[in-house]
Formats: structure tokens, sequence, C-alpha cells
């Protein structure tokens, strides 16, 4: 049990590196899932585009929005964002520092996939094969404009039996995948090189204000943690009281029956230090209403 509760207290203590693990558990989630994934398309002029672009973009948003809920510290953000002012102004840089933090750590696994998808190319052939140009093709020379777009559509599906035939379908399938890889690797140098220039060229500017907002944006985190804490200690103790009391109150039942009650000295003193006076619902409610509307200045002077 000690064991489960160090490693508890280490998740809570490093949030941050559990989200980049959970961050890089979501990306290889997605490579394994476009990789088991039974890709079909269904070789229809109408239907291609959205078959195609819809498995290259709907599951990254999922993704994205999973990354989201996984976050803590997007909740943590929110409350941040919309709590009044009170005795503490809010720091719209520490929000800002929260928010690009949260992004970044959700929108690795939707890029993983479209990157995945991009370099395979399925999904690109699969959208835009009925937008080739089929001039540029000798296969589709001598046929009419609506049979082109039937077979256009039709390249995805090599066991279909007007592609069977085709000369052209591999060279149109190539031709888009291509440019499919073209796209891909262009995605993935640009953001790489975004973050070679954000990593060595980010000293060179001066670093106090982010380390503010960082410091800040951690502090808000843990501060939170606390208060939920010591929220659950103070219900656990509040609980026990009002239990005491409850026996207390039916003392001359309880020795009808006889129960042995505790002596009135052999209570915790600790629930007193943390209870300090508070003795019904209505002074719990307006303590957590104070911290939501007040919250006290950052000052322990």
């Amino acid at each position: 049990m000690d064991r489960f509760r160090m490693i508890f207290q280490y998740f809570q203590s490093n949030s941050e590196s559990v989200m980049n693990g959970i961050c890089g558990l979501l990306a290889l989630a997605s490579v394994k899932m476009y990789t088991s994934f039974d890709f079909s398309c269904p070789c229809l002029p109408q239907y291609n585009v959205a078959y195609g672009l819809g498995i290259m973009f709907i599951p990254p948003i999922i993704l994205f929005l999973c990354g989201l809920i996984l976050n803590r510290q997007s909740l943590v953000m929110l409350e941040e964002w919309r709590r009044p002012v009170g005795h503490r102004k809010k720091d719209l840089a520490v929000i800002r520092y929260m928010c690009s933090s949260i992004m970044q750590r959700a929108m690795v696994a939707p890029v993983v996939w479209i990157v995945v998808t991009l370099l395979d190319g399925k999904c690109l052939i699969c959208a835009f094969s009925g937008s080739v140009d089929p001039e540029k093709f000798v296969g589709f020379a001598n046929v009419s404009t609506v049979q082109v777009q039937q077979l256009l559509a039709k390249v995805p599906c090599k066991d279909d039996e007007l592609m069977r035939n085709n000369t052209s379908r591999k060279a149109v399938s190539r031709y888009l995948r291509c440019w499919s890889q073209a796209l891909g690797w262009s995605i993935l140098l640009i953001l790489i090189t975004a973050a070679f220039l954000a990593r060595w060229l980010g000293p060179c500017f001066s670093k106090a204000t982010l380390l503010q907002a960082r410091h800040w944006s951690n502090y808000i985190d843990i501060e939170q943690k606390i208060f939920e804490e010591t929220c659950c200690e103070h219900s656990r103790l509040f609980a026990h009281k009002c239990i005491l009391h409850f026996f207390e109150s039916m003392r001359q039942e309880i020795k009808l029956h006889s129960f042995n009650l505790p002596l009135e000295g052999e209570e915790d003193e600790g629930e007193e230090d943390l209870l300090r006076g508070i003795t019904d619902q209505d002074q719990v409610n307006k303590l957590l209403k104070m911290w939501y509307y007040e919250k006290p200045p950052l000052d322990v002077s």
C-alpha cells in the first residue's frame, strides 16, 4: 500500500512528466490504430473525398480532444481564466503559458496521425484520385468524361474489374502517393525545424518572463492539488466529528445497550487544529465560497 501511495504522490508532484508520457503513449496509440485500421476506399466519385479526408482528419480531432481531457491542467487553466479576481489578480501571461503548454502536448498525437497517413498515401489517393488531370495519362485518352470520372474514382481499388486491365491505374496511384509523401515529409521537416529554432534560439532572448509564467503555472497546479487534498482531509475529520457528536447525543441509549464510548479527551487534537471552530454545513459552504470568490493574495509575510 505504501508503494502505491509513493507512486501516486510521484505522479501528483511530476504532472508535467506524466503528461509528456501520456502524450507519447497517445502518439504510439495513433500509429498502432492506423496500422491496424482496415482502410477500404468506397471508390465512388461522390464519396471518395469525404471518406479519405474523414479518415485523415476526424481521428486527429478525437485524439486532440483526448489529449485535452487527459491533461489535468486544462481544467486548472479554465478555472484560473474564469475565476473572479477577488483579492488576487489574474496574470494573463500565466494563462497564455498554460494554454500553449496544453495545446502543444495535445497536438502531438494528431500530428503523428496526419504525418503517418500522408507518408502511407492511401487517404490522399482515395480523396483526390478523381481530381487528377486525365490528359497526363495515356489510359484515359479515348474515354468519355463520365467514364473517366468513374475510372479515376476506382484507382484506389486495384481489384475492381474496370481497373484490372487499365495501364494508367498504377501511374495515377504512384503520382498521388509521391505528392502525399512529399507533403508528409515537408510537414515533418517544418515541425522539426520549428522545434530546433525554438530550442536553440530561446536562450538568446530574455527568459525572465517565461520563468515567471512557468513558476506561477506550476504554483496554480500545485495549489489546486493541495486544496483538494486539504478538502478531503477536512471532510473526513468533519464526518468523524459529526458521527462522534451523534453518538454523544445518543449516550443514554448506548449505555442501555452496554456500548463503550470514547472519553472526551481521547479525540485527535489534529481535528481541532484543522476544523478551527467549524461546526456546521453553512460555515463550510461559506469558506468554500470565500476561497472561490476571494482567493487570498500571494503574500505570506
